[in-house]
């Protein structure tokens, strides 16, 4: 089938986006005085965040067209996991987001480090999401 084999390369792809962020980014960024770090994750959030929102409705609509093709619960549970980062992001990662958002980048700020800290534990919620949707993807694919 190959709309759930589409599913499943876009919610891989978001998957593999959120740990590199996780694994790379997010502790590279760490190393950066508190300055240079808020400079670094302003961009850096604003990119990623179009990137995986685009990704996951992808994803989210190719689940729902393989289950409504194959009838497999698989597919339908991975396009609501993939879509789940999005209410998680609006409704818990957003005060962070807009907070660090609004900080002026050119001054020192020490709460931008615990900010961004408490960002990159929030993110892992997106990485567990979008695993778990791969999965389910590739179950739904077996």
């Amino acid at each position: 089938m190959l709309v759930g084999l589409l599913a499943l390369t876009v919610a891989a792809a978001f998957a593999g986006a959120a740990i590199y962020i996780s694994v790379a980014e997010q502790p590279a960024r760490l190393r950066l005085d508190d300055r240079a770090l808020l400079q670094e994750w302003q961009p850096s959030y604003k990119r990623g965040a179009a990137m995986q929102a685009s990704i996951a409705v992808v994803a989210c609509v190719l689940g729902v067209i393989a289950w409504w093709q194959t009838g497999s619960l698989a597919y339908l549970i991975g396009a609501v996991l993939i879509i789940l980062p999005w209410p998680w992001t609006l409704i818990v990662m957003m005060p962070t987001n807009r907070l660090l958002g609004a900080m002026d980048a050119a001054a020192s700020n020490r709460q931008a480090r615990s900010l961004i800290v408490k960002w990159g534990n929030l993110h892992l919620v997106r990485v567990m999401l979008g695993v778990l949707a791969a999965l389910a993807f590739l179950w739904g694919s077996a």
